[in-house]
């Protein structure tokens, strides 16, 4: 059985480990360092590391402050705080200057669980993809979130990274190398393609091993990136395998689906279904209930290949 690793815990690493090497970088909270885990950080650098408390719209200013001062800040709260309750300070403080902040949001999607309703951020995709200048990016594992870190450190600009609470599947190896906008294929096929991102590479893959068992061949893609988007590897899979569903943990409007529609529509349209969350909101609950409740597993995803297949 592959391991499993929260995404959230590779990124509390893999910040103090960059934070030996580069001391421009610093660290803020918004009293959730022990569950955003940049408590491992604040524990090797607590001169570098800032909790400004229930405050985060505070948070993203003094953020964009430090980034304007030369630092490489890396903010950090439940996705569902970082978007839906910082959208002004996001927009005003960050995409419009184009700074160097860094907003790495955890418990992102309904995964969340017993939170509730109120925790649950299905709409934050929506959010950053619509702010200039931001690159947004969603990583299928735990290997993934250090490199696409260890990127934005790199890379000038505004950054959102979207991870999630449970522990996940790992799927990459070490050499694992990172390419951001370039979409990683999982599994080759030509029947139909499934393009999913974060927590929902997984049960993708494992839609595609069965589908395969009665004769489906499904190309399975990481997009990790979602802003900017792989035009390209969404045109191909248009061209060559002639059907799309995608699979996200977040709304169906304003999210991965409607990003590759939109290529798909201008390149090549095909017959498409969108694996995610409708025109509501989940409820408290254990996550494994919420994702078969609100149609979002692996069978759901094999479901949904079979009707674009059929619409062929």
């Amino acid at each position: 059985m592959a391991a499993e690793v929260a995404t959230r815990e590779a990124y509390g690493n893999t910040l103090a480990l960059l934070g030996e090497k580069n001391p421009d970088i610093v660290a803020l909270d918004a009293d959730l360092s022990k569950s955003t885990m940049t408590c491992v950080f604040a524990q090797k650098f607590p001169e570098r590391f800032f909790d400004c408390g229930l405050a985060e719209q505070n948070m993203i200013g003094i953020a964009a402050g430090l980034a304007a001062s030369g630092k490489i800040p890396f903010a950090s709260t439940f996705a569902v705080f970082a978007t839906s309750r910082c959208f002004d300070q996001l927009r005003m403080s960050v995409s419009q200057p184009g700074l160097n902040v860094k907003v790495v949001a955890t418990h992102g999607g309904i995964t969340v669980g017993e939170d509730g309703a109120s925790h649950h951020a299905i709409e934050d995709l929506a959010l950053t993809c619509s702010l200039p200048n931001f690159t947004v990016i969603v990583p299928a594992d735990a290997i993934e979130t250090d490199r696409a870190v260890r990127f934005a450190t790199e890379t000038e600009g505004p950054f959102y990274i979207r991870l999630s609470r449970p522990k996940s599947p790992v799927l990459f190896k070490e050499d694992y190398r990172f390419e951001p906008g370039k979409a990683v294929t999982m599994r080759s096929g030509n029947n139909a393609t499934i393009i999913a991102i974060g927590l929902m590479v997984a049960p993708a893959l494992q839609a595609a091993k069965k589908l395969a068992e009665s004769g489906v061949s499904c190309r399975v893609l990481n997009m990790h990136t979602i802003k900017p988007i792989d035009r390209g590897a969404i045109a191909r899979a248009a061209r060559e395998t002639g059907a799309i569903v995608t699979a996200e943990e977040h709304l169906e409007h304003g999210g991965l689906g409607g990003r590759v529609a939109q290529v798909v529509g201008e390149e090549c349209p095909v017959p498409m279904s969108f694996v995610a969350m409708k025109d509501t909101c989940a409820h408290s609950g254990k996550p494994e209930q919420l994702l078969a409740q609100h149609r979002l597993t692996a069978a759901d995803i094999e479901q949904a290949v079979r009707r674009v297949v059929a619409r062929k």
